[in-house]
């Protein structure tokens, strides 16, 4: 660890971050004495100073030093307002600051440390791994509640029953079943604790006429095909049917107080057996609209049949649900279809929060109802977020009261938002915990494996490969993000929204409708996609697979993104690779808290290091065709030279290898050989 000129500061060593290593406690309260710590190379600094936004610098002390660096601390009290600060470093008349992009030449207040007072994420939460599990595709274990063949007319046309499990999806899918339920899912629970999985997200479970259910029919009730039919009859439609007036079987099942209870009583029983076996569950909330099968509007009159609702407010502009929607035609009543739907879609109307206080409590008291006994969700993971309402400031007033609700029921209930863009403003502590990582993981780790787009819309071949643009990407969206958020950030490879990502691997344009579903697994290459978990399983956040993607299965963009599970047809290796990707994620330290320092950026190659206390591991990826020799600098995340260091992960093309090879470093370097389309995952523990 040398410097080109030792009258320079040696930048590469200075560090300081919002994890626990770093800012003592790491999430403070108001009034808590809180240490901040920056680290030098040894003797090579004069003064460290402490600045906030506006304000006069104060000095860090030197407080500690090992044999590679030293460690100034600074201690204050935490206000009751939130504050911002950087960090001044001196070397003679040398100076730079250091912020949450890390060393730069200008203070910019944007990229500021922050601490909210009193933001806390759940524990729990902080990298844990998740699995996400779109119902209908994952395992049929009650047939008896699946959906019939034209059960009810949805979007024009009756809907129907897929009898091949392994028949992939169609353009038009919305509209078949599969019969995955969440008996199917209890069924593989044994399975998904052998996976490694510590918390499911769930895609929505409420009563709903499509297979995706984000337009809600009844936010009260688990739908009955999902859960539990026991009282069953009445008719289906005809072949040729356009409307519902003939789903007697359809109104029954999904009306019937004895079915929704029914269907209740069963989830309540299902979350105590996932948390019997210590996993957690996060449930879909979809509150920007709803669908207009829904009980408040009932355009599809499912509610007027049965004779046991109040009517909703496409029948009557009396109903007690009238101000729940906004409508531009107040004199079409009876069957009044002039509501505001959401863009334009009339089957997703859009909720009227700002007429209505009723459907505001309403609302707030379902976030309180589901992570409340008998259920005891862990959390909500909310649908178009930024959405909501008609305005910013009610969005953000709203998600206010919905954080107070939560969590005055549930203080460890976890509020994750679907969220593309910058998520700061919803980020300060008095909302939303933290979202799905899009910009800060999926997009940047996709661009440099794979050049595509993550609908596998685009290739970008500026992107592909580039070492300095993921880093560049990865840290300025990271920035956006108060730490606490980052460590809980839902760190997905695909979902149900975008292509899978062993398709994009293929490095091809296309979608279901323009190259078909045979074109998905053509030409994917498996060694990118190894390379795509490791960062997924070593990266800071929640490493989340979407059912399915352990097991290697393809997918164009929705709804070829929700093909079935291949039960008996699993690449088992693959499975096996996540399993000791999982394992080594939840027993390194490093990886669930720890600190991020980037170590080597270059085309097609990214290295970094993850630190915390004596826990220290190094990702190495090269995702070029030829093998590559790579010198570390270890000594950047705190690995000296007598310590001891295993290789305890390598991938490639052709699989992986986890035996354990014992490495040295010398003068602060580790020299390995990386081969082709390979990553390697290095741990170092001076306990151990």
């Amino acid at each position: 660890m040398e410097s080109a000129n030792q009258n320079e500061i040696i930048r590469q060593a200075l560090f300081s971050d919002e994890t626990e290593g770093f800012r003592i406690p790491a999430e403070p309260e108001e009034g808590d004495v809180v240490t901040l710590r920056f680290r030098t190379a040894r003797d090579n600094i004069d003064h460290v100073f402490y600045q906030e936004a506006e304000g006069e610098e104060t000095p860090l002390l030197k407080a500690a030093s090992d044999k590679l660096f030293d460690y100034y601390e600074y201690h204050m009290t935490v206000p009751a307002s939130p504050l911002r600060y950087h960090f001044r470093v001196v070397r003679g008349e040398e100076s730079c600051f250091y912020n949450r992009l890390g060393v730069c030449t200008e203070a910019e207040a944007c990229f500021d440390f922050r601490i909210t007072p009193g933001f806390h994420t759940p524990d729990w939460a902080k990298g844990v791994v998740m699995y996400q599990i779109f119902v209908d595709r994952f395992c049929n274990g009650d047939p008896d509640n699946d959906v019939e063949d034209c059960e009810y007319v949805y979007i024009g046309r009756p809907v129907y029953r897929v009898k091949n499990w392994n028949q992939n999806p169609s353009t038009m899918d919305v509209g078949c079943f599969y019969g995955g339920d969440l008996q199917g899912v209890w069924d593989k629970l044994d399975y998904l604790q052998s996976l490694g999985v510590e918390a499911i997200y769930f895609n929505p479970l409420f009563v709903s006429p499509s297979n995706h259910k984000y337009d809600t029919q009844d936010y009260d009730y688990i739908d009955p095909h999902y859960g539990k039919i026991v009282k069953d009859g009445g008719s289906c439609v005809p072949e040729d049917a356009v409307d519902n007036e003939g789903a007697e079987k359809y109104r029954l099942r999904t009306a019937d107080k004895e079915n929704l209870e029914a269907s209740n009583r069963f989830f309540a029983e299902f979350v105590e057996e996932i948390h019997r076996r210590g996993m957690r569950v996060i449930m879909d909330g979809v509150f920007n609209h709803c669908g207009s099968f829904n009980k408040w509007l009932d355009r599809e009159k499912i509610y007027e049949r049965s004779g046991d609702y109040e009517p909703g407010a496409y029948q009557s502009g009396d109903s007690p649900y009238r101000t729940f929607f906004k409508f531009s035609d107040e004199n079409q009543w009876p069957y009044n279809g002039s509501y505001d739907g959401w863009w334009g879609h009339d089957t997703l109307p859009k909720l009227n929060y700002e007429d209505s206080d009723k459907l505001y409590q309403y609302i707030l008291r379902i976030a309180k109802k589901w992570v409340s006994p008998p259920y005891n969700v862990d959390g909500w993971r909310l649908d178009v977020a930024a959405d909501l309402g008609h305005t910013g400031d009610f969005n953000h007033r709203f998600w206010r009261d919905f954080r107070k609700a939560v969590k005055e029921v549930n203080p460890n209930a976890i509020i994750l938002a679907e969220h593309y863009g910058d998520p700061g403003n919803w980020l300060e502590g008095d909302q939303w915990d933290t979202v799905m990582n899009y910009d800060a993981f999926m997009e940047p780790v996709t661009w440099f494996l794979t050049g595509m787009e993550k609908h596998s819309d685009e290739y970008n071949e500026r992107l592909y490969g580039n070492g300095e643009a993921f880093f560049h990407s990865m840290f300025y969206h990271m920035s956006r993000m108060q730490t606490s958020s980052v460590l809980t950030s839902m760190n997905e490879l695909s979902n149900h929204d975008h292509s899978r990502f062993m398709t994009r691997s293929n490095m091809t344009v296309g979608r279901i409708g323009t190259a078909g579903p045979e074109a998905a697994q053509e030409g994917i290459h498996k060694g990118i996609f190894r390379e795509g978990v490791l960062i997924q399983m070593t990266w800071p956040g929640a490493p989340t697979v979407y059912y399915g993607d352990e097991t290697g299965l393809c997918g164009w963009t929705d709804p070829d993104n929700r093909r079935t599970y291949p039960w008996g047809k699993e690449d088992l290796e693959m499975i096996e690779f996540h399993k000791y990707m999982i394992r080594l994620h939840k027993g390194i330290p490093a990886l669930r808290k720890g600190s991020l320092k980037q170590l080597l950026a270059d085309h097609q190659l990214i290295g970094y290091g993850r630190f915390l206390g004596d826990s220290r591991c190094v990702v190495v990826v090269n995702n070029s065709g030829k093998e590559r020799q790579v010198d570390i600098p270890v000594w950047e995340i705190g690995i000296e030279d007598d310590d001891k260091i295993h290789r305890v992960m390598e991938t490639s093309e052709e699989g992986y290898n986890v035996g354990p090879v014992a490495l040295k470093s010398e003068g602060g370097l580790v020299s390995v050989t990386v081969r082709a389309y390979s990553g390697i995952l290095l741990y170092s523990n001076k306990t151990a």
